[in-house]
């Protein structure tokens, strides 16, 4: 028998929707369709009853890009989104809604996408693409929800975007890593992390979480999962990575640093915590050590990480001949990585 519902847990809740008392003190929310199944809508009231009003048509913030926003957190292709992904797409909320959020779905136009792209976000144009593709996904949501008809962000050319065009210079990165070597525990692995990136060329989301069990000595190799991979791809593709006597004597130098620190870590880059940096960590970790590096004029030049997989890719081509696989389409490797000033071919 189903334990009595309290009179108060009911009140103000909309027709067929029901208050399930529960033992620690909560509340479980659903709704119950004409023939249907009851659906479940969690503990939080006031969100159980927006929800049954979304499903009536009947909310007033029906087909808002914040209303949507929250939607599309829901549903399936959130969820198919890389973590990477997803946490850039909520950055990239912040400032979308800020102009959108009470705006319907149909009620954008072409020429409102293209302002914000051009003027309100002229600050910022790579970052506004980016907000701009979220959006694009916000109105596909409401087109399949029929709350919106056309989706104007495909009508508007994005900003240009330009790949950087430039490797950090060996004495800037041989300079930044022995300074890093004089510093703290926590700097001295951002260092080999950093020197990891430009022997072996994996990005951040490949080697962040690297554990000793994917170092094989014996057969020479470390194997990643590559990142960037879609769908049932995602984890297929694995990475080789040979162990040359440069990257050998970095391994040897991570060892002694977790020997000399009384470490017994899995991973390679530990944070203070013993787990491994998150990518969110991490940079704001690496943003330090630019301001600080360049204040005290260690480099000349600021550069990010990942312009440390440049670095790899370019010393590369110089020494083997041929850029690295670092990627499923060969010519992004060469229109994104290859920053190589001066290009050599032999005369017939």
């Amino acid at each position: 028998m189903n334990r009595p519902r309290k009179i108060k847990a009911g009140k103000g809740l909309l027709d067929r929707m029901e208050a399930r008392p529960r033992k620690d003190g909560l509340v479980t929310y659903r709704y119950r369709p004409v023939n249907g199944k009851p659906i479940n809508l969690g503990t939080d009231r006031i969100k159980a009853i927006q929800r049954v009003l979304d499903m009536l048509g009947m909310g007033d913030n029906i087909g808002t890009v914040s209303r949507l926003w929250e939607q599309y957190q829901d549903t399936d292709d959130w969820r198919r989104l890389a973590d990477g992904t997803r946490t850039d797409y909520t950055q990239c909320s912040t400032p979308l809604l800020d102009v959108f959020g009470e705006v319907r779905a149909n009620e954008i136009r072409a020429t409102d996408v293209a302002r914000y792209l051009r003027i309100e976000r002229k600050d910022a144009p790579v970052r506004a693409n980016r907000e701009v593709a979220l959006l694009s996904n916000l109105i596909n949501l409401a087109i399949e929800r029929g709350e919106a008809e056309a989706n104007p962000c495909r009508q508007v050319r994005r900003n240009t975007e330009q790949p950087r065009t430039r490797a950090p210079q060996a004495v800037d990165l041989t300079a930044l890593l022995a300074w890093l070597g004089k510093q703290g525990p926590q700097r001295r692995i951002i260092a080999l992390a950093a020197e990891y990136a430009a022997v072996a060329g994996n990005r951040k989301a490949e080697f962040l979480d690297l554990v000793r069990p994917q170092v094989d000595r014996t057969a020479g190799i470390i194997r990643t999962k590559r990142a960037k991979q879609r769908g049932t791809k995602r984890g297929e593709i694995i990475e080789e990575i040979e162990i040359t006597p440069k990257l050998r004597d970095l391994l040897d130098r991570i060892d002694a640093l977790h020997l000399a620190q009384k470490r017994d870590c899995l991973y390679l880059f530990p944070n203070r915590h013993g787990s491994h940096y998150t990518a969110t960590g991490f940079k704001a970790m690496w943003g330090k050590i630019m301001n600080a590096a360049l204040e005290e004029k260690v480099i000349t030049e600021r550069f990010t990480f990942h312009d440390l997989r440049a670095y790899y890719a370019t010393t590369h081509k110089a020494e083997r001949g041929t850029l690295p696989d670092l990627h499923a389409n060969p010519v992004i490797t060469a229109r994104v990585y290859d920053r190589n000033k001066v290009v050599k071919r032999k005369a017939l």
